[in-house]
C-alpha cells in the first residue's frame, strides 16, 4: 500500500466525469489499497479516485454511521438514488462541508438527507445501501468527484463568492497542485 498525493482543484482529474471501471482485478484492488492508505493518512471521511489522478469511477469511506457503527467500504461504478434538496439555505454551522481536494476550506452546502447507493466491491461483488444524514452527504460528495464536480462547484451565490475569494487568494485553478498526506501538514488540522 501507498500514500498517493491528492490532486488540487483545477487538476483536470477532478473536473471530468470518471471513466467506468471495467476489470476488477488485482490492479483495482491495489490501486483501493492505496485510496484506503491515502484516506486515512489524511484524516478523511472519503476518497475518490478522481482526488489522486485516476480518473475510473471508484470511491472509499470510513464514517460512523448514526447508530454508532462505524462503516468502512468502497464504491466502483456507483449509482445513487436521493431524496429531494431542500431549497432552504445551508445552516453556516450544521451543514458545512471541506474536501481533501481544496484543502483547510469549508462551506456551508444544502444535500440531500437519504442516498441509496448501488455499485460494486473491489471484488464486482454488488453493494447495495442506505445512507441517511451526515453519511448520506459522504456518498454525495464522493459521488459528485467521480462527475467532475467538486462540493464548491454546488455552493450558492453567497458562499460561492468566498470560495472564488479564496481560491483566487491560495492561486488554485490550475494543474499541478498537491499535497501529500503524512508529509505536509494537515490542512484541516486533524
Amino acid at each position: 500500500m501507498t500514500v498517493r498525493p491528492i490532486v488540487i482543484y483545477g487538476e483536470e482529474s477532478l473536473h471530468r466525469r470518471a471513466a467506468e471501471v471495467t476489470s476488477f482485478d488485482d490492479e483495482l484492488r491495489g490501486l483501493v489499497d492505496d485510496m484506503f492508505e491515502t484516506m486515512d493518512e489524511a484524516n478523511g471521511v472519503g476518497l475518490a479516485a478522481p482526488q489522486i489522478g485516476v480518473s475510473l469511477r471508484i470511491f472509499t469511506y470510513n464514517f460512523v454511521n448514526d447508530d454508532g457503527a462505524p462503516s468502512r467500504g468502497v464504491v466502483v461504478n456507483p449509482r445513487l438514488t436521493l431524496s429531494k434538496v431542500s431549497g432552504a439555505q445551508p445552516d453556516p454551522e450544521d451543514e458545512v462541508e471541506g474536501c481533501l481536494s481544496a484543502p483547510g476550506l469549508s462551506f456551508p452546502l444544502k444535500r440531500a438527507e437519504y442516498a441509496r447507493v448501488q455499485g460494486f466491491d473491489a471484488d464486482g461483488n454488488a453493494v447495495d445501501f442506505e445512507a441517511t444524514d451526515w453519511f448520506a452527504r459522504v456518498m454525495q460528495h464522493e459521488y459528485d468527484h467521480l462527475d467532475g464536480q467538486l462540493y464548491v462547484d454546488r455552493l450558492n451565490d453567497k458562499w460561492s463568492r468566498r470560495w472564488k475569494k479564496a481560491k483566487r487568494q491560495l492561486e488554485w485553478g490550475g494543474p499541478g497542485l498537491s499535497w501529500m498526506p503524512g508529509v505536509d501538514p494537515d490542512p484541516f488540522g486533524h
